[in-house]
């Protein structure tokens, strides 16, 4: 009998114990709240491909003995892009080099990107004399394998370079020479034998595979077998990152998952989608694109909801750094999308840094900042009542 009371009070003990616990553990977050995670419908030797570009995007960090430098920005892939977000000011890349759609003039002085820091022994780079510049703060991560899906097609029927419908708006696709290792999508489309590019601020890189190979060289200054030039020395030498690796990367980023919508059912949150419309904010920021066919069928003919169009459009002077790549004008940029843009906060330290270069700190900032095309939109803004800003400001969160 005593025996008997006194494993009910053990295991009454136990539970206790366990209960309490449970009530100290936080909860895990809603997936709605995370910008990480794969796409559905992996398959299992995609989800463990998956996985090993999470690890090499997250978790290696780059030393000396490793490759790093001798100049770089940055140690590892994820220290820009903490959870796959938005980076912040102490992360922010500059530019240089390049004023007009001739070309980068510095190349051979370290253009186009400045590697800001070094290890021992060697010098940081500093900007040359004479080269404008630009501050670049660097994107979040997710849904871009579904960017890279929508075809050049699609593309061009966003594009209205002559304003042809007379609201304001006239985005043009910024068009660029493809590496050697770059094999063009299905169905590209060439304008002198040049390719439409998506990726970047102002829309430089064409793939996520082109992305991926410069950030290494450009950021961490890692050579692949891609990209055997060493940064520093502009020397061929053997690639410090396994070919393996460079397109696990590649895969993660393909495959991370699109960013969830959150207060979707929210009265005020769907006012704010109406104005949205309303004030032709979506004339850029397009709602919904679709992919093609992909080898990943969780990423093929899917719709989705990323709010850009991929092209680039005059900002206004106010917005013009004098540095351009491509065949983009100094005062063009890419349509940032605006998915993901009420988590920024989390990767930013707690607030916005928003625009190009982060300097807006609050969603009403950046949109102030527009000019050029979106000043008409700015000025229906501007002009909203307060209930309206409120509303569509919700809504721009939820995103």
């Amino acid at each position: 009998m005593k025996k008997s009371l006194l494993v009910t009070c053990i295991l009454v003990g136990l539970v206790t114990i366990i209960q309490s616990c449970s009530k100290l553990e936080p909860a895990s977050p809603k997936d709605e709240n995370l910008l990480d995670g794969p796409v559905e419908g992996l398959s299992y030797e995609e989800s463990r491909r998956f996985l090993s570009g999470d690890v090499a995007f997250n978790d290696e960090i780059f030393t000396p003995e490793k490759g790093l430098g001798p100049v770089f920005v940055a140690t590892s892939c994820g220290s820009c892009h903490a959870g796959d977000g938005k980076g912040h000011p102490f992360t922010t890349l500059t530019r240089f080099g390049q004023i007009d759609e001739t070309g980068n003039k510095f190349l051979n002085q370290g253009g186009p990107q400045l590697q800001n820091r070094a290890i021992p022994g060697y010098m940081p780079e500093q900007i040359p004399l004479g080269a404008t510049f630009s501050k670049f703060t660097p994107p979040a991560n997710t849904g871009l394998g579904l960017l890279e899906l929508v075809s050049d097609a699609d593309i061009l029927a966003m594009a209205d370079p002559d304003d042809n419908d007379n609201d304001g708006i006239s985005g043009v696709p910024n068009y660029g020479n493809l590496p050697q290792y770059i094999i063009p999508f299905a169905n590209a489309i060439q304008k002198d034998g040049k390719y439409i590019h998506r990726f970047g601020k102002k829309a430089a890189a064409y793939s996520l595979l082109h992305q991926t190979v410069n950030a290494y060289n450009q950021d961490i200054g890692i050579t692949s077998s891609y990209d055997p030039v060493d940064v520093y020395t502009h020397l061929t030498i053997d690639p410090e990152i396994s070919t393996q690796t460079v397109n696990d990367v590649v895969f993660y980023l393909q495959t991370l998952k699109a960013p969830i919508q959150r207060q979707q059912n929210d009265s005020e949150v769907k006012n704010g989608r109406v104005i949205f419309d309303r004030i032709n904010c979506s004339g850029c920021h397009k709602p919904t694109l679709k992919t093609g066919i992909s080898t990943t069928k969780a990423l093929s003919n899917k719709t989705f909801h990323p709010y850009t169009d991929l092209l680039l459009h005059d900002m206004g002077a106010g917005l013009d750094d004098a540095y351009t790549e491509g065949t983009a004008k100094t005062f063009e940029w890419r349509t940032p999308p605006l998915w993901g843009l009420g988590l920024s906060p989390n990767s930013q330290g707690g607030q916005y840094h928003l625009l190009h270069d982060g300097r807006a700190k609050s969603i009403e900032e950046a949109i102030t900042l527009h000019g050029g095309e979106a000043a008409n939109a700015r000025n229906e803004y501007i002009q909203l009542s307060a209930a309206d800003k409120n509303a569509l400001i919700k809504f721009l969160k939820s995103l």
